[in-house]
């Protein structure tokens, strides 16, 4: 079984007894890994799956996750469907593009790292926040029908005797 398929089982496994446990590796896990990574973010890193693992002492599969998870802010998507702990892994994060992911999946833990500041500074910081939040309003295509308007089916009856019933 590949290291996707079993990252994908451990997720879709985990009952209401097991999910702390796991949350606290997985997120433990990401928090080192990410430190290192903003320590130095224009160093790729290089090295097999099952060495960075070892690296960062965590398990391969929980490694996984986080290749997983950091696959949409790097410059080179990589397709992890067959990978094990012989993969070769390069990555190059797209710091800019990771805050935002981060802030996307509310991962507070990650996005409030202290050394965030240092790698965008709190310009960017508060810029990228504000696309964000953004991002996520709601917006109306066309202005509201008001209830006294004419019908915007075009039957010449006012909304709230047509439609708006």
């Amino acid at each position: 079984m590949t290291l996707l398929k079993e990252w994908t089982k451990l997720l879709e496994n985990q009952s209401q007894d097991t999910f702390e446990e796991f949350w606290k590796e997985y997120s433990d896990a990401e928090i080192k890994i990410y430190s290192d990574i903003l320590s130095d973010p224009e160093k790729p890193m290089d090295g097999t799956l099952g060495e960075l693992a070892a690296k960062y002492d965590v398990r391969p599969v929980i490694f996984m996750g986080f290749l997983d998870g950091v696959n949409d802010s790097i410059e080179e998507k990589n397709d992890l469907a067959d990978w094990d702990e012989e993969s070769q892994v390069h990555l190059k994060i797209v710091p800019e593009t990771l805050f935002y992911n981060m802030l996307k999946a509310d991962a507070d833990h990650l996005y409030g790292l202290e050394q965030w500041n240092d790698v965008l500074g709190e310009e960017k910081i508060v810029e990228i926040v504000k696309e964000f939040k953004q991002s996520r309003t709601v917006r109306r295509e066309s202005p509201k029908v008001g209830r006294n308007d004419p019908c915007p089916c075009g039957s010449g009856k006012k909304y709230k005797h047509c439609c708006g019933r």
